[in-house]
């Protein structure tokens, strides 16, 4: 009886095994195939010159709370240390899948109208009081409420664009993310997994930069010296 039991467990342990590398063998070949594409995506270390250089990594979109995090510190650091906009270098990071993902902050408004981002995070447009068809957190309009932290906000100087074009913020764009979110709009029944990426990441606000993991670039900021701050 005892055998028995054992070589069940065995039987269930190698089907749920078989299982999850089943799940995990799209995300196996993309990656794999994409390699020679995202070689020279460290390239982005490159811009991050400043003294003061950190990476802000909000997995979770936050309402935007990320965004104003960044705008905080390069602020304090222009205020209350005399230090340069030039002399502040600040990554944020896009990535994770789910209702509270951060990864849609990088898409153009045709693709959040195209996969009903605003549906998909539960975000409604202060515009027209319907889900939002149009990214949120990337440029602000009079009226808007993001990006905000808890109840205060909106901060439009905290805005993607803002942030990029005030104050040198990078934003990069996990590639092994953006391919799961393909399959988890496949899922919803948006169409083939590998279409709905590769439409993805053709359909980028400008200056997002694609980093093959966002795991990897972590690693590879903490090695360059520039400080974590998680969200």
């Amino acid at each position: 009886m005892k055998t028995t039991n054992i070589t069940a467990r065995r039987k269930f342990l190698g089907k749920m095994l078989g299982a999850a590398t089943a799940a995990t063998l799209p995300l196996a070949r993309l990656s794999t195939a994409s390699a020679a594409e995202t070689s020279g995506h460290d390239k982005w270390l490159d811009s991050m010159t400043g003294n003061h250089k950190c990476l802000f990594d909000f997995p979770q979109h936050g309402r935007g709370a990320g965004l104003v995090h960044i705008y905080n510190y390069i602020a304090t650091y222009q205020a209350a240390y005399g230090a340069d906009v030039s002399d502040i270098s600040t990554v944020g990071t896009l990535y994770s899948v789910g209702a509270n993902s951060s990864i849609p902050m990088a898409f153009t408004d045709e693709m959040w109208g195209k996969y009903k981002f605003g549906e998909y995070m539960s975000l409604d447009d202060p515009q027209t009081g319907k889900p939002a068809v149009r990214n949120l957190f990337y440029k602000t309009m009079d009226g808007d409420e993001l990006p905000r932290v808890g109840t205060i906000g909106p901060f439009p100087d905290a805005s993607v664009s803002a942030l990029q074009a005030n104050m040198g913020t990078i934003f990069l764009l996990c590639n092994n993310a953006a391919i799961a979110l393909g399959m988890d709009l496949s899922r919803l029944g948006f169409g083939a997994a590998a279409d709905i990426t590769a439409e993805l990441k053709s359909n980028l606000m400008p200056g997002i930069q694609v980093v093959p993991a966002m795991v990897i670039a972590i690693e590879k900021a903490q090695a360059a010296g520039i400080s974590y701050n998680r969200q």
